[in-house]
């Protein structure tokens, strides 16, 4: 098993030994993560990109991948606040959702460009994945398009498993993973497509030290993983300047609905803190908007106040920012 088909691989670890409510495979997790197994993160919201040309993104996502726009408009005050990013006040963002309709979306906000950043070398999120129809077809479309073919297809494990994946960079520094079940879609890990390209379901995030980020997950919102897997990312290691059998602690943690989930990645110590312009979001893969129950179970230091927040995605409903361990982003909204 090579390179990006061993990270894929993980997947199929993660449904067998972290992703069902029964506690299959508990072994594999610590006594302490095995005792309670239901996590507060119920599922993933939004994905948010921070883009320089927010009509350059939207324009490739609805004409290469059949993303419909299903808000346009600009930041508010309220959201701008629980950001804590001053100068988002007033940036156009648009909220784009599958053909499927399900609601769950990939939000382009603008942003200062942050010159020289590029996909796979910083800490934070760094990748969105997104369950597909198919994903050969998808790929000799892609193959053509703007966006930047950067790995795959390949089916998991070595090409011993049913799920298939090809890899795509976008203008904004924006990477995604798009993938497919092409066995027994009923007993598969992965959600099921409404529409050719559908909604995002795992969240790749990375940092210098991942244990920190399991540990924290888990003691925030009970997101159980398993013990990191030394796996080769080919797709990553061109990013970093390092050899394609460079190896990255990986691991998956699930969230209470099946099939939404986020790998963490290990990232060696040549890499750094996502920078960003003063007062903004971060570029590229920015935010992840994840639900819960309440706010007031959380345990967690929001950088603002939560507030109500109007439009698309949150309908009226309180959110809150923190930042993880690897400086990350996480948006948390009741549901």
């Amino acid at each position: 098993m090579t390179k990006t088909t061993r990270r894929r691989h993980l997947i199929g670890q993660a449904a067998l030994i972290g992703l069902s409510a029964t506690g299959i495979g508990s072994g594999f997790l610590s006594k302490s993560m095995a005792q309670d197994n239901t996590p507060l993160l119920k599922r993933i919201k939004m994905a948010t990109i921070g883009a320089g040309n927010v009509d350059l993104v939207v324009e490739l996502y609805t004409t290469w991948l059949g993303y419909e726009v299903a808000e346009r408009g600009t930041i508010s005050a309220d959201l701008a606040g629980i950001w804590d990013a001053p100068k988002a006040l007033g940036q156009p963002y648009v909220q784009l959702r599958p053909q499927s309709g399900t609601d769950v979306y990939i939000r382009v906000v603008g942003i200062d460009p942050v010159s020289g950043y590029t996909a796979m070398t910083t800490w934070g999120w760094n990748s969105i994945e997104i369950v597909c129809e198919e994903v050969d077809d998808l790929y000799e479309k892609l193959k053509v398009s703007p966006f930047e073919h950067i790995g795959g297809p390949a089916n998991l494990g070595g090409g011993t498993m049913s799920i298939r994946a090809v890899q795509f960079k976008g203008p904004a520094e924006d990477v995604m993973y798009l993938t497919t079940e092409t066995g027994d879609r009923q007993k598969s890990p992965l959600p099921l497509p409404g529409s050719l390209v559908d909604r995002p379901f795992i969240m790749v995030l990375a940092g210098p030290n991942i244990e920190a980020i399991r540990t924290f997950y888990h003691e925030k919102f009970n997101v159980s993983s398993y013990p990191p897997q030394p796996t080769p990312i080919g797709l990553i290691s061109r990013a970093q300047g390092l050899p394609e059998d460079h190896v990255y602690p990986l691991t998956m943690g699930r969230m209470r609905e099946h099939g939404n989930n986020f790998e963490i990645d290990g990232y060696p110590d040549s890499t750094v803190a996502r920078p960003r312009s003063e007062g903004h979001i971060p570029p590229g893969v920015a935010i992840t908007s994840v639900t819960v129950d309440s706010l007031d179970e959380l345990d967690v230091d929001f950088v603002s106040s939560p507030a109500t927040i109007d439009g698309i995605g949150y309908n009226g409903r309180r959110a809150g920012l923190i930042i993880g361990p690897a400086g990350e982003w996480l948006e948390i909204i009741e549901e």
